[in-house]
């Protein structure tokens, strides 16, 4: 399979507009290498319930997963007709009282909305076939109240059964001992003690001090790494002690030290929803998601977003790019093997077709400054086709993870809850946008292409490149001894900028709005909303 991929990738011609140097740009790409080998991957995030429907019930299942995975990754990627994930980034899937199933009742079944173990294998060999990764979401701070343990527990503790394994499965607290965290009265008790719940009553958190615990959190990563699984998603990290960050720091040191034992190239990414500060302390042990450039506040939304009333970008792109180099440079201070992590939005966040319009070619835009970029980035289901939702005046989640759009007679129905006006869908579905050669989907399909196709661009060391211009920046990239330039033009204009002091030769491809780039000697004309690669 490798050797096919890699005579694929030594054939494929450019998707997206070549400029000129004293004519046009090579057709022949640059000496490839396989864009799987390693973890940096374009992954893609798919919550379960609400992406495709196979059996007719409108949940979302393995099997209707399996069923769409040629829009995923099609194994061909000269194909233009799949996305070209490199990884799926699965939400729970264990049995679960919940539509989200973030309270595991149990972690050995697979929640029969969902579908069977035998179809998670067919799945994850089908991802194997096709060189592509797949990781479970696993939220191991807390349980389901309905889970056996906690049931188990609920009687020791009421019985003072010390003897009982359960005793200490939970965290525990007389009221005199609350220290800031959350905790609701263990049901029944006669001894007025409580267990922790800091986020809601029907999701105790375990108690980490009890080896018991600890080891039951490696068998359950044993069983599904068993099964082929490539790695976890790793939900509230900073939640193992929630408000002990060292201890939790801690736990996931000997947590990956255990896994890796299991399998050494375990791929593993860590959820903490904080300020850099405390998310580099988990660095050492586990990449993690930058919540720094995502959300509509956030570096990449605010440097491609352009207000129509001004035309002028949001924010100056050389605040993204050094904050980029900076946390990069940050992170593998802790960690020589860290990576960047970027998304834009996620099941937790409102949907980015909010605040980021295809229309405008910002959502466009934003796709060139995350996946065009050092690292593994995360793209959340329905991204691609500009999918809308929020939280909105009703507060639930179920807005952010409403149905995906296919357009055709897939049965697969909003979660529990959701209350999002359909008619405010107004990008279309995936068969209207495959339809459009221009459309937002088409235009993901070619972004992830050009950066498969670049290899020191997920790969290469990379610098701040300042420019002395508002829109226009970039990074200098240090990748197998040779240098490239990556620039990214956020504004709607065309720019003219002197390159003079950097060694420049030759355009290797630009993506972009109707993307027209030249290169005269030391300067470059770039079109708006356009990025290039230089070497």
């Amino acid at each position: 399979m490798k050797k096919i991929i890699s005579l694929i990738l030594a054939t494929l011609m450019t998707v997206v507009c070549f400029a000129c140097l004293g004519g046009c740009a090579k057709e022949k790409l640059p000496p490839q290498i396989d864009p799987t080998d390693d973890d940096y991957r374009v992954f893609y995030q798919i919550f379960v319930g609400s992406f495709s429907d196979s059996n007719g019930d409108g949940i979302g299942d393995l099997r209707g997963i399996i069923n769409r995975f040629d829009y995923l990754n099609d194994g061909n990627i000269n194909s233009g007709e799949s996305l070209g994930v490199q990884g799926i980034w699965l939400s729970p899937i264990f049995r679960s009282p919940s539509y989200h199933k973030y309270d595991a009742q149990d972690y050995y079944q697979i929640d029969p909305t969902f579908g069977t173990t035998e179809d998670l294998v067919e799945l994850i060999n089908l991802c194997h076939e096709r060189n592509v990764k797949i990781i479970l979401d696993l939220a191991i701070n807390h349980t389901s109240d309905k889970n056996q343990w906690f049931i188990d527990f609920c009687k020791a503790r009421n019985a003072n059964d010390t003897a009982s394994p359960y005793f200490n499965y939970y965290t525990v607290k007389t009221v005199d001992q609350f220290d800031g965290n959350k905790y609701a009265k263990i049901p029944g008790s006669p001894f007025g003690e409580y267990y922790e719940v800091n986020f809601s009553n029907d999701m105790p958190e375990l108690d980490f001090d009890n080896q018991a615990v600890r080891t039951q959190v490696v068998d359950i990563a044993k069983h599904y790494l068993d099964l082929g699984v490539d790695g976890f998603r790793f939900d509230a990290i900073k939640y193992i002690y929630y408000n002990n960050t060292q201890k939790s720091a801690d736990f996931w040191a000997w947590y990956m030290q255990e896994l890796k034992e299991i399998k050494p190239d375990i791929y593993t990414v860590g959820e903490c929803w904080s300020g850099d500060g405390e998310v580099i302390e988990y660095y050492p042990a586990l990449n993690c998601f930058n919540f720094t450039t995502s959300q509509a506040d956030g570096a990449i939304a605010k440097s491609a977003r352009v207000n129509m009333s001004t035309g002028k970008v949001l924010q100056k792109i050389d605040l993204y790019t050094n904050y980029v180099t900076e946390h990069v440079n940050s992170i593998k201070t802790q960690n020589p093997d860290a990576m960047y992590i970027p998304f834009i939005a996620n099941h937790d966040l409102d949907r980015a077709a909010g605040y980021l319009s295809p229309t405008t070619f910002s959502a466009q835009m934003a796709a060139n400054l995350y996946i065009l970029c050092s690292g593994s980035p995360f793209i959340y289901y329905g991204e691609e086709i500009g999918l809308k939702g929020t939280r909105g005046a009703s507060a639930t989640d179920a807005n952010r993870r409403l149905a995906m759009l296919w357009g055709d007679e897939d049965t697969v129905k909003d979660p529990e809850g959701a209350d999002f006006d359909a008619k405010k869908q107004t990008n279309g579905t995936v068969k209207d946008q495959l339809e459009n050669q221009n459309s937002l989907l088409r235009y993901y399909q070619k972004v992830i292409r050009f950066r498969i196709e670049y290899p020191e661009i997920p790969r290469g060391d990379y610098a701040q490149l300042i420019l002395g211009k508002d829109y226009v920046g970039g990074f200098i990239i240090t990748y197998q001894g040779k240098t490239s330039y990556l620039i990214h033009n956020t504004s709607m204009n065309e720019e003219v900028v002197d390159l003079s002091g950097y060694d420049v030769k030759e355009i290797a491809g630009a993506i972009g709005n109707n993307p027209n780039v030249k290169l005269d000697g030391k300067t470059l004309t770039i079109s708006g909303q356009t990025s290039v690669l230089i070497r």
